[in-house]
């Protein structure tokens, strides 16, 4: 099973990266561009027509802000906090061994995070269901909407990567790599602290299963919060241990309540279409398998499922209330699980889920490429 599911693994990722390289060397040459707006320290690039945009097509947006933290570290005062360090810390230490070329280490470090990512998916959903599921969720991982971020120089597929190790680790009793992967989780993006509790939840529940030990589970179920303290300590250590929940204001967020959020958004997106729709689209398809798996997946994973829906709905940019929520649903995983399900219950059609999923990621992706507003 390891050597067939890591070689399927292979041919999907491979397969998915060469299609986008494609996608983002056309897109460049023929899609209007947007004005591009660069971070503090870091230029945005002007794009210009050749075949380094194979590569360098997706080094936009956000990714600027990533790259400027891995090359010279964070700022006090620019809202560099808001991103949490273990990625651009990896970042910069592939950089250092490969001769200091930041955007080549960025794309190693996400493309191989998101191979990984998806070998220790294939073996988690193996164990979990059978390895026709692992197939299909491995796929459908890979061909969701906004799958286009684990091969940009973004923290997303370092992210899936230490969340899947974590939960890996604490369904086969490696409570402390649980641990330590859910840590490195909570370094990497903030949402990272609730896998605590969803490895607290899985703990109980093998604790009702029968299975001994449950004190050092709930010691290392907690680690996670420790990375989250951690990052805050040294930005204490700075003079503002808040500085990375008040930099949130940079992008205009505010708190408010789940519920609302998403009412707002099903008006706005009935009256405004445009981002506003393709927001909700694909949030209503996270949010209906969410609900789903309620009654379809062990308890910690729809903890961990409704904990990456909830939480950033909890904190909200009015004009568009679910602006990053699509980037953010991306590394939900046991979505995929539901997905796959459905198509070998034949309720939905696999070729219907390939397709969809394959046409969204193509226009998500070109628009984020040349600049328009997919973050």
């Amino acid at each position: 099973m390891r050597r067939s599911g890591a070689w399927y693994c292979l041919k999907v990722f491979l397969a998915v990266r060469i299609g986008l390289s494609l996608l983002g060397w056309l897109a460049v040459a023929v899609v209007p561009t947007r004005a591009l707006i660069s971070a503090p320290g870091w230029a945005a690039k002007a794009y210009t027509a050749g075949p380094h945009n194979l590569l360098t097509a997706f080094e936009s947006q956000d990714a600027l802000w990533f790259l400027r933290i891995a090359a010279d570290g964070y700022s006090t005062n620019d809202g560099s906090a808001a991103f949490f360090p273990l990625y651009p810390l990896t970042v910069r230490a592939v950089s250092t061994l490969i001769g200091h070329h930041p955007l080549a280490a960025a794309l190693l470090v996400s493309n191989l995070a998101f191979l990984g990512a998806l070998i220790v998916l294939y073996r988690l959903t193996a164990s979990e269901y059978s390895e026709a599921t692992a197939r299909h969720s491995v796929l459908y991982a890979s061909l969701f909407p906004t799958s286009f971020f684990f091969f940009a120089p973004y923290s997303e597929s370092l992210f899936l990567l230490l969340a899947v190790t974590s939960f890996w680790g604490a369904r086969k009793g490696r409570w402390w790599l649980a641990g330590v992967a859910g840590a490195g989780a909570a370094l990497t993006r903030s949402i990272g602290v609730t896998i605590a509790i969803a490895l607290v939840v899985e703990a109980l529940h093998q604790k009702r299963q029968g299975k001994a030990g449950l004190a050092p589970k709930l010691v290392w179920a907690m680690t996670p919060v420790l990375g989250t303290l951690a990052y805050l300590a040294w930005w204490g250590s700075q003079g503002n241990w808040r500085a990375p929940l008040e930099f949130q204001s940079n992008w205009e967020r505010h708190p408010a309540f789940p519920l609302k959020t998403f009412l707002d958004a099903t008006h706005d997106a009935w009256v405004n279409g445009s981002y506003w729709l393709l927001d909700w689209l694909v949030v209503a398809v996270v949010v209906a398998l969410a609900a789903y798996g309620l009654f379809k997946l062990r308890p910690p994973y729809y903890v961990y499922l409704w904990a990456g829906i909830i939480v950033p709905l909890c904190l909200v940019y009015e004009p568009r209330p679910l602006m990053s929520m699509p980037r953010f649903a991306v590394v939900l995983f046991p979505m995929y699980w539901l997905l796959a399900r459905l198509s070998e219950e034949r309720r939905v059609p696999h070729d219907l889920i390939v397709g969809v999923g394959a046409a969204g990621m193509a226009l998500m992706a070109t628009l984020f490429v040349s600049a328009w507003f997919v973050f």
